[in-house]
């Protein structure tokens, strides 16, 4: 398994959680962006700059993904791509998608995007707060443990 971060909205303390997991397991930890990022030096960790662009760093992570690998994306249809070629996808937020969910997480977005386009405020997502950190770090620990 190798663990692969959409790392242009990766949150910073999901970065961490990230990082401390990598170093735990020696499970390789590949972030994927447009931009530079600053990452904990670690032969378990590394970064993939792409070009600047729509869903670039996405299709790098397509491209390159194998069955059984984890991507951290919040990304929906980049989730259900992963899914789709075999792979686990997780938010940031820890909600583990899969096949039985996926479906209905793409349909809402669709729903949500199509009300922002006609001029509905949809707010927002919440600020992350700790219960997110929670819950990703132990959605994380519970798939490693399943991949050791």
């Amino acid at each position: 398994m190798k663990i692969w971060v959409d790392a242009d909205a990766c949150p910073n303390p999901m970065k961490e959680i990230l990082f401390r997991a990598a170093e735990r397991t020696g499970i390789a930890l590949v972030l994927v962006a447009n931009h530079d990022l600053r990452i904990k030096p670690s032969r378990h960790i590394s970064f993939m700059r792409v070009a600047g662009g729509f869903d670039v760093a996405d299709s790098e992570i397509v491209r390159r993904l194998q069955p059984g690998d984890l991507v951290i994306t919040a990304d929906i249809p980049l989730a259900a791509e992963i899914i789709a070629q075999q792979g686990q996808a997780l938010s940031p937020r820890g909600e583990l998608f899969t096949r039985d969910n996926i479906q209905a997480r793409l349909s809402m977005r669709d729903l949500m995007e199509s009300l922002r386009s006609s001029g509905v405020d949809t707010g927002g997502h919440a600020p992350l707060n700790h219960g997110d950190r929670k819950a990703f770090a132990d959605q994380l620990d519970r798939i490693l443990a399943r991949a050791g």
